[in-house]
């Protein structure tokens, strides 16, 4: 990695981040595959070290939760038992977000257990320094994990989405189901129930499928490796947190935060591997 000059290492980062694919940035800087996955893998590194050190003792009113699907070297169906352990399968990324300063204040890679979600939410709290109201979805392991981490000092809250069935088995192939309602329901506190939504981390979840191209559906650009999934979603996070200036905030996220007084540039990122 010496031998790459910053210049290149720019180049390769800002089409990584813009949703671009290991062989189409190959062909546009004209830098090798192995050198474009080891420059991820020091990146992904440094980004998640960062990011567990900086965003800390955060002041939040209102998080998010959502988990998002994608899957590495093959759909779980198709794998063995060898090829799990290795990573391969359905690998799910949990995210929280702050809805106010649009900040990503956790994630976690694994699978849709209480496992992972226990780990997630012990994550997201230790990040945090007062009382927040949490909206997440219906899935349930999120319930025994938030009184684990949080007990009684929580406004909780489910929103539970009604999906009628799909018009023709034809759509159904490619399109979701449409939404016909949502009810919701308190697990813990008194949260406000206008703020009760989980509409910006499922547009967080968007970014995420349009600026990484491991997560695009219906392609051969899915991860083939578990540790460069997490690679490119921990450059995401940072990115995204630090670099990316929010349309509706007109700074970044970090910035709203108050973890930052800048908008980082590409170059700054890789100054974090020194």
């Amino acid at each position: 990695m010496n031998s790459l000059a910053t210049s290149k290492r720019t180049q390769v980062i800002a089409a990584l981040v813009e949703g671009a694919s290991i062989n189409s940035i190959v062909r546009m800087t004209g830098v090798s595959k192995p050198t474009i996955l080891r420059l991820l893998e020091q990146m992904g590194c440094v980004c998640a070290e960062y990011h567990n050190r900086a965003v800390r003792s955060l002041q939040v009113r209102r998080v998010q939760c959502d988990e998002i699907w994608a899957f590495v070297y093959a759909k779980q169906k198709n794998v063995t038992e060898e090829q799990m352990a290795k990573g391969a399968g359905d690998c799910w990324t949990w995210t929280a977000i702050d809805a106010d300063t649009k900040l990503i204040i956790s994630y976690a890679l694994g699978d849709r257990g209480i496992g992972t979600a226990r780990f997630f939410i012990n994550d997201l709290a230790s990040r945090i320094s007062n009382r927040i109201q949490l909206t997440t979805d219906g899935h349930r392991v999120y319930v025994d994990a938030v009184e684990d981490a949080f007990g009684a000092d929580i406004d909780y809250s489910m929103l539970v989405k009604i999906y009628g069935m799909p018009s023709s088995l034809d759509e159904s192939r490619y399109s979701p189901a449409t939404c016909i309602g949502c009810r919701t329901a308190t697990i813990s506190g008194n949260p406000d129930p206008r703020h009760v939504s989980t509409s910006f981390v499922e547009r967080q979840n968007l970014t995420m499928r349009m600026g990484m191209r491991r997560f695009t559906r219906l392609t051969n650009g899915f991860s083939k490796k578990v540790e460069n999934h997490g690679h490119a979603v921990a450059l995401h996070f940072m990115h995204y947190n630090f670099c990316r200036i929010h349309k509706t905030l007109r700074v970044t996220p970090a910035m709203e935060a108050g973890l930052t007084d800048h908008v980082w540039t590409i170059e700054e990122l890789i100054g974090l591997m020194g």
